[in-house]
């Protein structure tokens, strides 16, 4: 571990592990099910987003099974996130041995304490294989009626010495809001060669572990920094950091979804910071396919992926976990999934940008207007 690392992340970067990149729902989610199936001891799934439909059946039906056998299963979902888990869906996993809990329950005297969500998206196995990713369990990432509209998503299958960590990070949280501590075993992975790798995370208010990580790689990065992610309204200080990389000759590309979006007003917001970036020679990419959900970012042999984006609201009042890899092998697996979007995507030019109508300026400035008093409530709120 750097020097410059110890004491500021909560987790240590550990040797030895094997990363596997599964690109879109049709892959990763029967992954994760036949790891379910396969389940001996525990089965730890936390999520954001889990609504009712055929994904959240197959899940659902996968842990009840796995309960039936005598495994251990507890679901820690987002109160809001899961507002779409149906009445007989909640009611079957009870009745199951499932044990779930409700992340910050939404009530109106919360107030603002309400926007505090986990945003994390993981599956853990008996301690051996885990499952990390963008991906909530909906039918948004792998729709029966129209594949070709599934959420362009990466999940990420690890194992090794790195799954104490995500484990750990599961129990503790667990155990702060259920009323039944959970003990699990600490996993004991085989010694052998493998990949680098770190657990980043973070909490609201307290630690800011992906945050630091992408910024620092980006400032110090030499060839590359490519980042894709869902929701980019950037802070100031990151857009300094792409805008230095740009000029010091290091080729940075940011790529965003384009026309299809589940919150186009956050794409308008974000939109607005297009020019200065581009005047600065970042290279800006939209996905045009579909809708472009995925978290993930590559700078020289370093690569980051899981369920941060980054943008502010995220970084300020989200629980999010992704995993780091420091591995030559790995990074040049996520650069061909990054060339392969970027083929599906239309780059903004800048002279080209600056043309563009005045009315789309004019969404800009109006959804530009209502981030930033969202982003000054919450840092009144932060500052309490």
């Amino acid at each position: 571990m750097p020097a410059q690392d110890r004491g500021k992340y909560l987790f240590p970067w550990r040797d030895g592990n094997r990363f596997e990149l599964l690109v879109d729902g049709r892959k990763f989610f029967p992954a994760m099910l036949e790891a379910v199936e396969r389940a001996r001891h525990s089965v730890l799934l936390e999520n954001y987003l889990f609504e009712s439909g055929e994904v959240a059946t197959r899940f659902i039906d996968a842990l009840i099974r796995a309960a039936a056998r005598g495994v251990t299963v507890k679901l820690m979902l987002d109160d809001f996130g899961a507002r779409g888990l149906g009445h007989r869906d909640r009611t079957r996993l009870a009745d199951s041995g499932v044990e779930t809990q409700f992340y910050n329950p939404i009530h109106f005297r919360k107030f603002l304490l309400n926007m505090f969500r986990d945003h994390r998206k993981l599956l853990i196995v008996d301690g051996e294989t885990a499952f990390v990713s963008g991906a909530g369990i909906t039918d948004d990432f792998d729709p029966p009626q129209n594949p070709g509209a599934a959420w362009r998503d990466t999940a990420l299958r690890i194992r090794g010495p790195v799954l104490a960590d995500w484990q750990e990070l599961f129990v503790r949280f667990w155990n702060r809001h259920a009323p039944v501590p959970l003990a699990l075993p600490a996993p004991a992975p085989p010694a052998g060669d493998g990949m680098r790798g770190r657990v980043a995370v973070t909490a609201p208010l307290t630690r800011q572990d992906i945050k630091r990580s992408v910024y620092n790689r980006a400032r110090h990065a030499r060839t590359r920094a490519w980042i894709a992610t869902a929701y980019f309204v950037p802070s100031r200080k990151f857009r300094r950091s792409l805008r230095l990389a740009a000029r010091h000759g290091v080729d940075v590309r940011l790529l965003l979804p384009g026309p299809h979006t589940d919150h186009p007003a956050v794409r308008h917001a974000g939109r607005r910071f297009y020019t200065g970036l581009l005047r600065a020679g970042v290279r800006i990419f939209e996905y045009q396919p579909r809708f472009l959900h995925a978290k993930t970012i590559l700078c020289d042999g370093w690569a980051s992926l899981g369920s941060s984006n980054l943008d502010r609201w995220n970084l300020r009042w989200n629980l999010e976990a992704n995993q780091e890899v420091d591995d030559a092998a790995f990074a040049g697996a996520v650069r061909a999934m990054f060339e392969a979007d970027f083929g599906a995507s239309v780059e903004c030019r800048y002279d080209a940008w600056r043309r563009r109508p005045w009315h789309q300026r004019l969404r800009e400035h109006f959804w530009g207007q209502v981030d930033m008093w969202l982003e000054s409530l919450g840092r009144r709120k932060g500052a309490r």
